[in-house]
């Protein structure tokens, strides 16, 4: 029943972003799926790159962020792990609270959420400058 559920749930997701590029003419496309994966592979980039910073930094013994959580495995794929958890929840929300950046870390965290910012209204002002050029053509 559990999967069913599942399947229900990630078809009506994938169903809402097609609906993106179905629901439009032909003649007014405003999101391409270029642009739209440009935006989800810069999205994953930057969210790795992140999180081997702050994963090279604490295992090197800079303590960039502190865990809330009782885990004490401090290998290099617990550390990434958590790193690269960190790194998703500043970049694409305000964090949980749940891993705290400490130090420099906190810069880097301010950094990260500025362009997990910047991004989305890059991406905007791309779709809208594409539409303008190509409603001039006309």
């Amino acid at each position: 029943m559990v999967m069913i559920w599942l399947i229900i749930i990630v078809t009506v997701l994938f169903s809402s972003v097609a609906s993106i590029w179905t629901s439009q003419s032909k003649d007014h496309q405003y999101v391409s799926l270029e642009n739209f994966f440009v935006l989800i592979f810069l999205y994953f980039t930057m969210t790795i790159g992140f999180a081997l910073i702050y994963t090279i930094l604490q295992i090197n013994g800079y303590n960039v962020f502190v865990k809330n959580h009782n885990d004490t495995a401090d290998g290099f794929f617990s550390v990434f792990q958590d790193g690269l958890y960190f790194s998703a929840t500043t970049l694409l929300s305000v964090g949980y609270g749940d891993v705290i950046p400490v130090g420099a870390g906190r810069w880097i965290a301010v950094v990260e959420a500025l362009l997990g910012y910047i991004m989305p209204a890059t991406f905007v002002a791309r779709v809208v400058i594409d539409w303008e050029k190509e409603r001039t053509i006309r």
